[in-house]
């Protein structure tokens, strides 16, 4: 487990005032699982992932990271923890006059690992990452994906027990995105790996993350299981993140534009999780209760641990019945917000 307690950064400055880029953060991450941290920009997330193998020096705070206090370390011994922790960059860090084997096999030179160990070594990690046939290559003659792939086996070189990702992804392109997300997700598996993510997009949160935490101004806001999350975001910040992946427009939604359409009924927010996307609730109401529904608004999205989708719906007719359906309703798996009484 990583744990984390009070963990901040200040940057001090003589002619400005302070900057708290990180302010007072818990977390404990478990060990072999894949951990988001997703924010905006200037949220604190980078300079985050940088106080949890000392690139950035912490202003308070401690950080348990395979069993030894991160924060409290000698240079030495900070050298020695430093080979468990691998990282990758959203830019990649290649060295650009080296091949991919030699990119690779970089951090085992500097380990004085012999020779022939590298180079059996580097070939397990190209086979691991899908770049065998390119060990020769420079990173020019790579595209943007292939040279995240040698930043991920170079990260992997030391055998490390956690790997940090920086907004690794953020600068490939969907598919490329997704073929990335797919690998870490492969070597967590295979390696054990525990893996902290960390994005401002809500897309890899949901497709490879069991656990997110929220960032505004340098501080945790919310965090907790990534579909829990989805189903019951609390803060403003979190709820403009799942609506990124949930096609949602806070101005275009039926709360705020089409309830006003309507003299009756009633509309309802309707949560669909996992094996309940599969449930034919509409035609069952349907036919059950006397009652009209307008289908206004819905999508699906997939999770990790497994679907979720919202659909918004007008219900109208007898208000007794269209209680008695939202009753029934309520006592499905499916969950239920009435949004506003139109």
């Amino acid at each position: 487990m990583i744990s984390i307690k009070n963990l901040s950064k200040i940057y001090k400055s003589k002619n400005r005032d302070d900057v708290t880029a990180v302010d007072n953060i818990d977390l404990s991450i478990n060990q072999g699982e894949i951990f988001g941290v997703i924010g905006y920009s200037g949220a604190g997330k980078s300079t985050f992932i940088r106080l949890l193998n000392r690139l950035e020096e912490p202003t308070d705070g401690k950080i348990i990271m395979n069993e030894k206090d991160m924060t409290n370390l000698s240079n030495k011994e900070l050298r020695n923890e430093r080979q468990k922790i691998g990282m990758i960059f959203q830019h990649f860090n290649l060295l650009w006059s080296r091949t991919v084997f030699d990119n690779i096999a970089f951090p085992l030179e500097i380990a004085g690992i012999p020779k022939e160990q590298r180079k059996s070594k580097v070939q397990e990690l190209i086979e691991l990452v899908g770049l065998a046939g390119r060990e020769d290559y420079y990173p020019s003659q790579l595209s943007g994906g292939q040279k995240q792939r040698v930043g991920i086996a170079r990260a992997l070189a030391n055998d490390p027990k956690v790997l940090l990702c920086d907004e690794a992804t953020s600068a490939l392109d969907p598919q490329t995105t997704d073929d990335i997300l797919d690998l870490l997700v492969s070597i967590n598996q295979k390696l054990g790996l525990t893996i902290i993510v960390i994005t401002h997009e809500m897309h890899v949160i949901k497709k490879i993350c069991q656990q997110v935490a929220v960032m505004d101004n340098g501080k945790v806001i919310e965090q907790g299981e990534v579909l829990e999350v989805f189903m019951h975001p609390k803060e403003k910040t979190t709820r403009r993140f799942v609506q990124q992946v949930m096609g949602e427009q806070v101005e275009q939604s039926p709360i705020h534009y089409f309830v006003k359409n309507y003299e009756s009924g009633k509309v309802l927010r309707l949560h669909f999780v996992g094996e309940t996307a599969n449930q034919a609730i509409i035609s069952k109401l349907v036919k059950r209760f006397n009652v009209e529904i307008n289908i206004l608004q819905g999508n699906i999205t997939q999770t990790k641990d497994g679907a979720y989708g919202t659909l918004y719906v007008h219900m109208d007719g007898p208000e007794e019945v269209v209680n008695e359906a939202i009753k029934y309703i309520q006592q499905t798996s499916v969950e239920l917000e009435v949004e506003e009484n139109a």
